[in-house]
């Protein structure tokens, strides 16, 4: 019992940095960009699927990054403005980033009644 103590007045215990994921965000929690390509890929191993993605330059900083585009359909084409907010998506390497619904060029999704706030939708009149 007496040598752990006195290995802790040693070497006391150090705290590991906490690691920035979202390099891009510089501590922002959005960024403007620009669109330079819109293309589709597919999920790793055990999915299959076509997922949206967009490769934006950040206004700001110069520097290119992959987002993912959420929701059914998208308005994006090349040279559109669009807001990145955090979060990876699991099933694609290398893609931190997501794109904002609603924000600039990229339109909100329709007809979309649950999780309405992550796809930009108003609030729903009872009829």
């Amino acid at each position: 019992m007496l040598g752990k103590v006195q290995l802790l007045i040693k070497k006391a215990k150090i705290q590991k940095k906490k690691k920035n994921r979202r390099l891009i965000l510089a501590g922002s929690p959005q960024k403007k960009g620009t669109c330079l390509k819109v293309f589709l890929t597919t999920p790793k191993k055990p999915n299959s699927a076509t997922r949206k993605v967009v490769k934006v330059v950040i206004v700001a900083q110069k520097k290119t990054t992959h987002a993912h585009i959420p929701g059914e359909k998208h308005s994006l084409q090349r040279y559109s403005t669009v807001l990145i907010r955090g979060g990876r998506v699991k099933d694609l390497p290398g893609v931190k980033y997501r794109v904002v619904r609603g924000k600039f060029d990229l339109k909100r999704v329709y007809d979309r009644i649950k999780a309405r706030s992550k796809y930009g939708i108003r609030k729903l009149d009872k009829q």
